[in-house]
């Protein structure tokens, strides 16, 4: 696939996932002490349905076209330590993997119904804190040398 159909997909596929997170994180905590805990309840249920709906086909193709581009920089996983740029988007594969494990742990505890408010707030306060990474990585990745 062309790199700047895969830059285009990821992108949109970033913003999607990126905006719901600092939503619930900027948003949702903000209100949490203004509604009823049984109400608030009611609203993460209800947006983990939907996330459950729609984020495994974001994440799929946000990973898949990163991989495209990854494997498009880099042909041979040796190349990968042989410049700054290398190592930093390195460690952004990295961070984005931890974030989608944090996806599958959610996934899981409300699939089992052992999704808590106190899980609920840390998990996306982790999922926030490392995009906030990976978009610094992502955005200066190019400029920093070392």
């Amino acid at each position: 696939m062309p790199y700047p159909i895969l830059i285009t997909i990821h992108l949109f596929m970033a913003v999607t996932f990126i905006g719901i997170v600092f939503f619930e994180v900027l948003i949702l905590e903000s209100i949490r002490k203004k509604l009823p805990n049984e109400l608030m309840l009611q609203v993460q249920q209800g947006i983990t349905t939907r996330a459950r709906q729609i984020m495994p086909y974001v994440l799929a193709l946000l990973f898949l076209s990163g991989l495209g581009m990854f494997h498009s920089h880099f042909s041979s996983i040796k190349q990968i330590t042989d410049s700054s740029f290398g190592i930093l988007l390195s460690i952004k594969v990295l961070l984005a993997f931890s974030v989608l494990g944090h996806f599958f742990t959610a996934m899981y505890l409300s699939k089992n119904e052992k999704m808590t408010c106190s899980r609920f707030k840390f998990i996306h306060l982790s999922v926030f804190c490392h995009q906030v990474l990976i978009i610094l990585l992502a955005k200066n990745m190019f400029y920093i040398q070392f």
